[in-house]
Order: structure tokens, then C-alpha cells, then sequence
């Protein structure tokens, strides 16, 4: 599986985001992989409306339907049509105690959790909840030109053998640009991968995209 973070870049805010999207879900479907976008919250039931590529929120709050202003809540986001959400992301962390919570609540509405951490400890402290995906996440690497794959390919295998448990799956992120990257993570027992600006900022997004894809296809 591949999540594809759109942030809140200028590149795939509102009807650009649909083009991106449109774009990810042509290379996906041509190939038959699992490739899933995080648009911008707002932005969600555009995407929904205008596109068939599988939509996770980028993130659900501790809350329910109610009075609870500015909140996004994850009956809210499954009527929408998001099948998961992401939680915890290092851009948006929240408090270990309300990690819990929130997947419980995302479960209870059947969307697919996939947690943040940045260190395999703290995906340790996440596994009594259960999510559906831990993502690692070494946040000086988000962003920059040094990939997790190829920096810190320790990690990879670390967080393999201690986080991949009670039918928990894995996600490595940080830094993931190339098809190697990609590879190297399957190859230590990885289930996918998380990124963002490679694809979302690409100036040719179905050819990044493909390569992504490629290793899947190993």
C-alpha cells in the first residue's frame, strides 16, 4: 500500500488536488496497487465527488457527532467516503492517552487507522490499541533528501521485528522518493510506505507515481 499525503501544499489544494488525484488514480488502477490519497481536509468531498481514488482523512478528533465546533469527527468523515484515516501524524500529534480513543472511535465507524510515530518505542506504546497500520516516521527526515530507506535502513528491520504484531501492519516514511527506497522497505518486511511531497509537488505525477509502484510488482 501507498498513502500519499497531499498536505496542505498549493499544489493539490481544491480543483488541483483533483487533477493530482485523477492523475494517481489512472497509474493505480492501470497497475492494480493499492494507492490511497490524504487530501486536504476541506477538500475531501471534492475529491470524493470528482474522483474514484481511495480517500483516507489526514486526520479524526477525539470527539462524536455534537457540539464540538472546528472538529472533524469520524462518523463525519465515513459519510464523506474516506475508507481510513491517519492519526497522530508528526505535523499533528496528539497526546498518547487520546491515541486510544481516537482509533477506537475511527474503528467503531469502520475506517482504517494507520498511526504515526516517530520512534519504534513509541510504536510500541501504540500497539496495545490495536490500529490497523503503524506508520514510522523519523521526523528529521520528513521532507528532506535523505531517505529512511537509505539513512536509517536499521530502523526498518527494527521496527519489522517489534511492531508487527496482533495483525498489525507496517508503514515506513520519511524522506521516500525513488523506486529503491520503496524496494528497500518491502525487502525488510515493510507493508508500504507513506509520503508526501514526491508525489504531490511532482511536476510529472504519473510517472512518479509508477515508479512507486514498480516494486510492488517485483
Amino acid at each position: 500500500m501507498i498513502i500519499i499525503n497531499f498536505k496542505t501544499y498549493k499544489e493539490t489544494a481544491g480543483n488541483k488536488g483533483v487533477i493530482v488525484a485523477k492523475q494517481i488514480e489512472k497509474v493505480a488502477k492501470e497497475h492494480n496497487t493499492k494507492v490511497i490519497v490524504c487530501p486536504q481536509l476541506l477538500d475531501l468531498r471534492l475529491l470524493k465527488d470528482q474522483t474514484q481514488v481511495e480517500l483516507f482523512s489526514q486526520k479524526v478528533d477525539d470527539v462524536s457527532l455534537g457540539k464540538f465546533t472546528g472538529s472533524i469527527p469520524a462518523e463525519t468523515v465515513k459519510e464523506i467516503g474516506a475508507t481510513g484515516t491517519l492519526i497522530n501524524h508528526s505535523e499533528h500529534q496528539i497526546p498518547l492517552d487520546k491515541i486510544g480513543n481516537i482509533v477506537a472511535k475511527a474503528k467503531a465507524n469502520n475506517l482504517i487507522t494507520v498511526v504515526c510515530a516517530d520512534t519504534v518505542e513509541t510504536g510500541e506504546k501504540i500497539i496495545p490499541f490495536k490500529p490497523d497500520y503503524i506508520a514510522i516516521e523519523p521526523p528529521e527526515l520528513i521532507g528532506s533528501d535523505v531517505s529512511v530507506s537509505t539513512g536509517k535502513p536499521e530502523l526498518i528491520k527494527d521496527s519489522v521485528a517489534r511492531l508487527k504484531k496482533d495483525g498489525i501492519k507496517l508503514l515506513i516514511g520519511a524522506g521516500v522518493r525513488t523506486s529503491e527506497d520503496v524496494r528497500i522497505a518491502l525487502d525488510y518486511g515493510a507493508d508500504g510506505v507513506i509520503l508526501a511531497s514526491e508525489v504531490a509537488k511532482s511536476k510529472d505525477v504519473e510517472k512518479t507515481t509508477l515508479d512507486l509502484i514498480l516494486p510492488f510488482e517485483q
